[in-house]
């Protein structure tokens, strides 16, 4: 089987392909229902398989969809694991029980958009909202530039943006936008005021799931940061350099981290796999996020920026939208054979390190 067959055009297609392919390796799909509809009327849902004993001590919980249109690729990997014998040999040999979350997003991925239906960033998303949130100062200088009142922006919004990154650098941009902000919903990297679905969604699949277990392994797939086709590991977890060291052990002394500068990604607020050890108190958990690059930085954001400023202004024509639509796409999907044998060979081989790990701290 070609890489491209594990891979879909729509949502409703990768829904279809992971469904099929978990019912024909004989396992159960639990499908939890969004209350909206999808681009093309069709419905939307989390949906989570389980392959192994649900008293596993062992669990690994493989996801995708968090941002929504990054889903295409995350889906293709996890049809691909569905899909190959070897797989499930290895985790019936282990004793590793997998947890398939399919689309954490799906209204995000539906629509190609990066963020839920309420607007928000998933992955900036999980906080006590009854305490005081994270202020960005540094995007409330910036928001009216990032998101111009029209699109393209005026070439006195792009002098703008340069004159910010020749003082801060483009690191500095990138943690001004990318870190998470509370103050500006029509504005990306928004991530609320209150829980969304997807979060409230989420909480409920790890209680009922991930409450078993005394080790939690946790791979999240992402795509637009990097290299095109290189997946970058990204420590996955609180600032712990116990926890950061043995997530080393699995996945190697290349993992990087948001902590201490090593990861393309900027500090971020209000991170999703933070809410394995909330739900999951009795678990030892282990994760990373498999970060995928597509096209330079500066491409994805203002794919983002255009994004937002068509939700923002419906009233957009068509050609308009359906451009901006594809550079969407574009930004977070390379739809070409090598790209995606690349993602392919290296999220198995992080699934695989995966359970060695899970194995491993079972000897201890």
């Amino acid at each position: 089987m070609s890489a491209a067959a594990h891979f879909a055009d729509s949502y409703a297609q990768a829904r279809r392909l992971f469904v099929d392919a978990a019912e024909a390796a004989g396992l159960d799909v639990e499908s939890h229902v969004h209350p909206l509809l999808g681009r093309d009327g069709e419905a939307l849902a989390m949906d989570v398989v389980l392959e192994g004993a649900k008293d596993a001590d062992a669990l690994l919980i493989l996801s995708s969809g968090c941002h929504g249109i990054e889903g295409f690729c995350g889906s293709g990997v996890q049809h691909a694991l569905l899909a190959d014998p070897s797989w499930h040999r290895l985790l019936r040999d282990s004793g590793v029980a997998v947890l398939y979350v399919h689309a954490l997003n799906p209204h995000g991925f539906s629509w190609w958009r990066r963020t839920t239906q309420e607007n928000v960033d998933l992955n900036r998303n999980f906080h006590d909202f009854s305490q005081p949130l994270p202020a960005n100062p540094a995007y409330d200088e910036l928001a009216a530039l990032i998101v111009p009142a029209h699109w393209p922006p005026s070439a006195e919004v792009d002098a703008a943006i340069a004159r910010y990154i020749a003082t801060n650098g483009m690191r500095g941009f990138q943690q001004a936008v990318t870190s998470g902000q509370h103050e500006h919903p029509e504005g990306i990297f928004y991530g609320g005021r209150n829980p969304t679905w997807s979060n409230v969604t989420l909480r409920h699949v790890l209680q009922s799931h991930g409450q078993h277990c005394a080790r939690l392994g946790w791979i999240d797939l992402h795509t637009g940061l990097g290299p095109s086709g290189v997946g970058e590991r990204i420590f996955a977890g609180r600032d712990d350099a116990l926890v950061l060291a043995r997530a080393r052990a699995w996945w190697g002394e290349g993992l990087t981290s948001i902590y201490d500068g090593s990861s393309t990604s900027a500090k971020l607020t209000g991170l999703m796999w933070m809410s394995a050890e909330q739900e999951c108190p009795q678990a030892e958990c282990t994760g990373m996020a498999l970060e995928y690059g597509t096209v330079p930085i500066t491409e994805v954001l203002d794919a983002l920026r255009a994004d937002q400023w068509l939700e923002n202004h419906p009233e957009a024509d068509d050609a308009q939208r359906s451009a901006i639509k594809q550079r969407m796409r574009d930004a977070f999907y390379t739809d070409t054979e090598p790209w995606k044998e690349a993602v392919l060979a290296q999220a198995f081989d992080a699934a695989r390190q995966a359970v060695a790990g899970l194995c491993l701290a079972a000897s201890r």
